[in-house]
Parts: structure tokens; sequence; C-alpha cells
């Protein structure tokens, strides 16, 4: 038998997980142009997708830009793109480019690729 917090633990996360089915998910394409390789850009990304409950990927692309993919809610999707413009304290981003898409996929978590 389970205790009685770990009973209350499990109903919150299923009624978080029904939450979050409940609201539209966003899912963009992004791509970051400035000094934004070799400063921590991707590893940071990860850890604030993560607080944000953010799913999708981000990677190096060859021109030096970064790539970005993020899903999830509007309000998580505006707060990543609003640090994504900033960065971790090395980078120096010129510009973020995103354009909403259209993916059935679910992505579950944020990954650096």
């Amino acid at each position: 038998m389970g205790s009685g917090r770990t009973d209350e633990f499990l109903s919150r996360s299923r009624k978080m997980k029904k939450q979050d089915q409940d609201f539209p998910l966003e899912t963009l394409s992004v791509r970051v142009t400035g000094k934004v390789q070799g400063v921590g850009y991707r590893a940071s990304a990860v850890r604030q997708a993560h607080m944000l409950g953010i799913g999708g990927w981000v990677r190096n692309a060859s021109d030096g830009s970064v790539e970005a993919l993020l899903q999830g809610s509007p309000d998580a999707i505006d707060r990543m793109l609003q640090w994504m413009r900033q960065g971790p304290p090395a980078a120096r981003v010129t510009d973020v480019l995103h354009e909403t898409i259209r993916d059935e996929r679910r992505y579950d978590r944020f990954e650096q690729h």
C-alpha cells in the first residue's frame, strides 16, 4: 500500500498530465544567429526548456547558427523565445527567427543534438 503522500503526489501528477493535454500545443522552428556556438548556448537552452516544460530539440547548424524545435504551451513558448533572444552570458544573439510549423509528433522532453 502506498502512503497518503505518495497517493496524493500520483493524483496531482495525473491531473497535471491531463491539464497538459487540455492546452493547445504550439510547435515552432527557430534559428538563432550571432555568437551562439561555443558559448554554452545549447546546454543552457536545454536547462531553460526543462524549467519551462518545453519539448523538442536544439542543435548547432553548419552556418554557425543554432537551430531548435520548440513545442509547448503558448505561454511557455513565449518565455523560451524571450530567453533565446538573450541566451547565456557569453552569447551575443543577433537575431531569433521563428515560424510555426505543423508537426503531429509530440515531444515529451527537450534534447541537445
